[in-house]
């Protein structure tokens, strides 16, 4: 996607040296757009951890440059296994990290360490590569849910919640794909942008992206959205996922499950769009089963934004004597999802569906 013109992936090679990984700084955004350079596996472990880089897919994409990166360093048996351990111990919920480093470690097993290196590099740029193939065809199938909209209505308002863009993917993005390829192709789509608090993930992300681009959108606050669907201002809600079952239960932002109900009282479609590597085909009760990340209350007790003389400050929200807890995701069971957008199609949110569509996927685990 573009940055004031510039095409630009959410991770990629550096071009001068050949071997470090350059990203884009999420925490620094949308004040101001800054590349770091990840050169050894502990940056990268800190980059994913303190969510410098974050999303689902972008977090399997920079593990398996991390695996890289380790194995320039020391391409051994013990350093390839204490690699992929403290890179799977980073984030628990997204299962496109655990997802990235299987992946990694099985092909880099059948390889020699004097080989390991280049194979590494070269698997994880295929991760890369089939992660924007992914998401592109997540949007040719998620077209037609707005086209439909638009040739009945005009304008189609969507909602959203947290940041499922090209940011939080390698390129394209999951729920914002289709958004992307509607306006391109000269639809009136508006994008109702959640906040997401704690992080802000909405307001200050996918704000900032859908901006860039180009695509009308305007900001609310995390509590609105029941609101507006019961005024008939919202179409369809469309959202990421950090991890599904392979009974189509979807872990994604904490948020997301209220979303959803109020989307079912209100007879609004409520879609959710990923890429095959965020189905977890070994867990049945996403409630039960899928960890959910606790992260420290000092994200709810502050709120950080940008002064008017242009400086980044972090706030006190709260009195200081208050506690709070931080669950980073909650779980949306299947039965509140009206559809899965993937790369090979749409389908229903149940495991009949899911092995129709992905018939041998769960084969690699």
């Amino acid at each position: 996607m573009k940055i004031d013109g510039k095409r630009f992936r959410s991770i990629w090679i550096d071009e001068a040296d050949g071997w470090t990984v350059r990203i884009i700084d999420q925490t620094r955004l949308p004040w101001s757009v800054e590349i770091p350079r990840l050169t050894t596996v502990d940056e990268v472990a800190f980059a994913i951890r303190s969510m410098h880089v974050r999303g689902a897919p972008l977090i399997g994409a920079t593990a398996a440059y991390g695996v890289a990166l380790a194995m320039r360093a020391d391409s051994s048996n013990e350093a390839l296994d204490a690699t992929i351990k403290q890179l799977g111990a980073t984030r628990p919920t997204a299962i496109n990290l655990r997802w990235a480093l299987e992946r990694m470690l099985r092909v880099l097993r059948d390889h020699p360490p004097d080989e390991r290196m280049d194979v590494a590099y070269a698997e994880a740029a295929a991760i890369c590569e089939e992660d924007v193939a992914a998401n592109r065809a997540i949007g040719t199938h998620g077209l037609p849910l707005i086209l439909g909209r638009a040739k009945m209505q005009g304008r189609v308002n969507i909602l959203t919640h947290c940041n499922a863009g090209w940011i939080a993917t390698v390129d394209w993005g999951t729920a914002l794909a289709p958004i992307y390829m509607a306006h391109d192709q000269g639809i009136d789509v508006h994008v109702f942008v959640d906040e997401t608090r704690p992080r802000n993930q909405g307001a200050a992300l996918t704000a900032w992206e859908l901006g860039k681009h180009g695509v009308a959108h305007t900001v609310i606050v995390d509590n609105a959205g029941g609101h507006l669907m019961q005024r008939g201002l919202i179409d369809l809600v469309i959202v990421g996922a950090d991890r599904v079952t392979r009974t189509g239960d979807v872990a994604n932002k904490i948020g997301t499950y209220l979303k959803a109900l109020a989307a079912r009282d209100n007879g609004v479609p409520f879609y959710v769009a990923l890429p095959s590597s965020t189905i977890d085909w070994r867990i049945a009760d996403g409630i039960v089963e899928i960890p959910i990340e606790e992260r420290e209350p000092g994200e709810v007790s502050t709120i950080t934004g940008q002064a008017r003389d242009g400086g980044i400050a972090t706030i006190r929200l709260t009195p200081w004597e208050s506690a709070a807890i931080n669950p980073a995701f909650d779980v949306t069971p299947a039965r509140l999802v009206s559809s899965l957008v993937t790369e090979r199609g749409i389908c229903a949110a149940n495991e009949a569906s899911l092995r129709s569509m992905f018939p041998q996927e769960d084969e690699v685990y």
